[in-house]
């Protein structure tokens, strides 16, 4: 326990605060500072530098050369290449085979000396032979057009003239009314009806209803106000006495100051009064705002960046 001041735990909730290794350091800034500066400094690693692929053991790891196999069987490739092909040769059932003659070379432009079917005659240069000439008919002769529009002058189109026919006015309406009257003649009796003819699922009127309706309701009687209660005279405002209570104001009596304690006081053998230990202490945290400046402030971009104001 310190002997000023608040102790760590009542600070930031530790039994001890650690130290901190770096008061007092000097400033070491950034700027122009070596990538790796350990390199510069005592003595370092120095390789034997580069060596070239030649045909020495110089530019190998290994002292001498290390075989792949050792004592393996010396192989030739020509004598098993040659041995494939006899192993091969004998699965011919004969002999190979031979053309009969040789390649026939042409012996100039439009000969066909070498080809298997010989020449085409639908290819041939020979002119074919020509019938004799026999000139076309002559054309269609026709009269020279009528003068006319065709609207009220006859005989302007290529065939005849159609013949008028008369044709009675209303014709339509008037068969119509003959075949219903024929039909009213053949029907025998009035329409057929029926009595359970089907009905809608709901009702086109929502409101309808074939019970009959209850009886109406009595009302109920009015039950007759009662006047509100009031008092004598009116209420008396407290005005620093007791004006407007029922009993009057009590009378003083007089009492020593004296502290009383309810419970007796704690204490331990050395007669200290016990305090029990505080609780859990919350930790200092950076706040959001630092955390962002941070993140967007370091070490790689705080000479390019703008501060705004």
């Amino acid at each position: 326990m310190p002997g000023e001041g608040k102790s760590d735990m009542e600070r930031i909730g530790l039994f001890s605060e650690m130290e901190y290794v770096t008061i007092g350091d000097k400033y070491v800034t950034h700027y122009m500072r070596p990538f790796n500066e350990a390199a510069s400094k005592n003595k370092q690693m120095l390789p034997g530098g580069t060596k070239m692929l030649s045909a020495l053991q110089a530019g190998y790891f290994e002292p001498q050369f290390v075989r792949v196999f050792e004592g393996e069987a010396y192989s030739n490739p020509v004598q098993l290449r040659r041995r494939y092909r006899l192993a091969e040769s004998k699965k011919n059932m004969g002999k190979a085979f031979l053309p009969s003659n040789g390649v026939k070379l042409p012996c100039g432009v439009g000969t066909y000396y070498g080809t298997i079917g010989g020449p085409y005659p639908f290819f041939s240069a020979q002119l074919k032979g020509k019938t004799a000439y026999a000139p076309p008919g002559k054309n269609l002769y026709t009269n020279p057009g009528k003068k006319g529009t065709g609207y009220g002058y006859p005989n302007l189109t290529i065939g005849k003239q159609y013949p008028h026919s008369s044709e009675v006015y209303e014709i339509g309406k008037m068969n119509a009314k003959k075949v219903h009257e024929d039909h009213l003649r053949l029907v025998k009796g009035g329409p057929f009806k029926l009595n359970l003819y089907p009905r809608e699922y709901f009702d086109i009127n929502p409101y309808l209803d074939d019970k009959p309706l209850a009886p109406a309701k009595k009302p109920t009687p009015e039950k007759p106000v009662a006047h509100p209660f009031k008092p004598s005279s009116p209420a008396k405002k407290a005005g620093g006495m007791k004006a407007g209570t029922f009993d009057s104001y009590p009378s003083h009596s007089a009492e020593p100051y004296v502290v009383k304690y309810s419970k007796p006081i704690t204490t331990n053998k050395e007669g200290r009064i016990f305090h029990p230990p505080p609780g859990s202490k919350s930790r200092p945290s950076t706040s959001i705002m630092a955390l962002n400046v941070t993140r967007s402030l370091n070490v790689m971009n705080y000479k390019t960046t703008h501060l705004i104001y």
